[in-house]
């Protein structure tokens, strides 16, 4: 990366340029041209921007180069820790028995999410069907300066320019763990009424970035699926892998026996898959992290130790023997579902109210210590607002692929936030390196 210019040098730290920068530097016809890459997509831009206008904001997140390398140690750290024999006791022990196979993969697209606070990035949550990736990318290879003062932020592409075929290496290292050797003909992304999901049009690039690499692909709800003479079958044709996008993370809807079964008979590649739900995307895990004792007990090593410490926010078990302690202190919470997704029936705890309160004691939550988000200072239609943001890391293995920013307005990442939405992720260089 080149240096910072002099104008940019006064504002180079993350927190001012959000503050302080109003730069736009979306070039919406490049973006075309990224998601549009294939004649099977043309249209698709125009799709997006009548259909879903807030999923892509027209500007940038700044995070600094020391939140960056903490995002990836703090990611690397949990997934060594989920390899401890003690920790998955833990974790698979509450799980459903779809989980205890381990076929091998490791799990696509995971995604962590963060905000940032003056103690460094915090740990919101965990997905392990996270959405966007492919959507990131192309929104990331369609930025530009809109003024010098930004150009040591485009500087480079090379990154960008590799990130498709690292995303299809890390399905095609899925296969291999499960495979080995032997030929990869079809994959079939799964979601339930896949055409009205949100994120839809994504399901698309990823058809067309497996068939660019010779594979059979196509997008299917599970109930097109059948299981017949122990192989996975859709419109006449055996399924060799699944993309698996649905948030019945255990397969135990009855619409998803067919998939359930391949899963567990290893008839198939699924992925990302139960196991890897429960050992890390299931949010009593957090709990896990956020205990020491636990951690040391388990044989965690001190570095890592020390790192989760000052990156997961303490969460704890919602009881009713803790009922009393929680509500006095629900000011300072934030309330989820263990098996939750998306931000559904997740609450400030400063938001409760008696009735909500009452739901979630009878159900399965987790109390995290609030992390308010940041903030990044938009113009809309020549108003200044101030709108929030979280970062995802998108991983594999334990390795950040890519970052990516969600700027909302209201309690949670919504994307129906006029100069909100996806945004991309800029490292401001160590002011050494200015």
């Amino acid at each position: 990366m080149t240096s910072i210019s002099t104008a940019t040098a006064a504002l180079a730290t993350a927190e001012s340029l959000n503050r302080d920068c109003f730069c736009r530097t979306l070039n919406t016809e490049r973006l075309r041209e990224q998601l549009e890459s294939e004649p099977s997509l043309q249209g698709l831009m125009s799709h997006l921007s009548q259909t879903r206008p807030h999923l892509f904001s027209a500007t940038v997140v700044f995070i600094a180069k020391a939140v960056q390398q903490q995002i990836s140690a703090t990611v690397a750290a949990i997934e060594r820790v989920a390899t401890l024999p003690g920790y998955q006791v833990q974790a698979l022990s509450r799980a459903d028995a779809s989980a205890q196979h381990n076929l091998g993969p490791l799990g696509a697209c995971m995604g962590y999410d963060f905000h940032l606070s003056a103690q460094g990035p915090q740990l919101i949550e965990v997905n392990t069907n996270a959405g966007g990736l492919l959507l990131n990318v192309a929104l990331a290879r369609a930025q530009e300066a809109c003024c010098e003062d930004l150009n040591w932020a485009f500087a480079s592409t090379a990154r960008r320019d590799v990130l498709r075929q690292d995303i299809f290496g890390m399905f095609a290292a899925e296969w291999r763990l499960q495979r080995g050797t032997l030929p990869w003909r079809s994959v079939l992304i799964v979601d339930t009424d896949p055409t009205n999901q949100y994120l839809a049009p994504e399901f698309e690039l990823f058809r067309q970035l497996f068939a660019q690499h010779g594979l059979r692909a196509a997008v299917a709800d599970p109930s097109a699926l059948s299981w017949q003479h122990g192989k996975l079958m859709h419109q006449g044709q055996v399924v060799d892998m699944v993309y698996n996008r649905l948030t019945d993370f255990y397969l135990t809807d009855p619409a998803h026996l067919a998939l359930r079964q391949a899963h567990e008979t290893n008839a198939v590649v699924l992925t990302p898959h139960p196991r890897a739900h429960a050992l890390l995307a299931d949010k009593r895990n957090l709990i896990a992290l956020s205990q020491d004792e636990l951690l040391l007990a388990w044989g965690a090593s001190t570095a890592d130790r020390a790192l989760l410490a000052g990156s997961v926010p303490a969460t704890r078990l919602v009881t009713h023997e803790r009922a009393d302690e929680l509500w006095a202190q629900r000011r300072n919470l934030f309330f989820k579902p263990v098996a939750g997704f998306g931000a559904k029936a997740a609450y400030r705890g400063d938001k409760l109210t008696k009735r909500v309160w009452g739901d979630i004691l009878e159900s399965d939550f987790v109390a995290q210590a609030l992390v308010p988000p940041s903030g990044r200072m938009v113009e809309v239609d020549g108003v200044p607002t101030d709108l929030k943001f979280d970062i995802r890391a998108y991983t594999y293995g334990g390795q950040v692929q890519l970052l990516a920013a969600r700027m909302y307005a209201g309690q949670t990442t919504n994307f129906r936030t006029q100069g909100g939405g996806f945004a991309p992720v800029i490292v401001v260089p160590d002011p050494e390196a200015a």
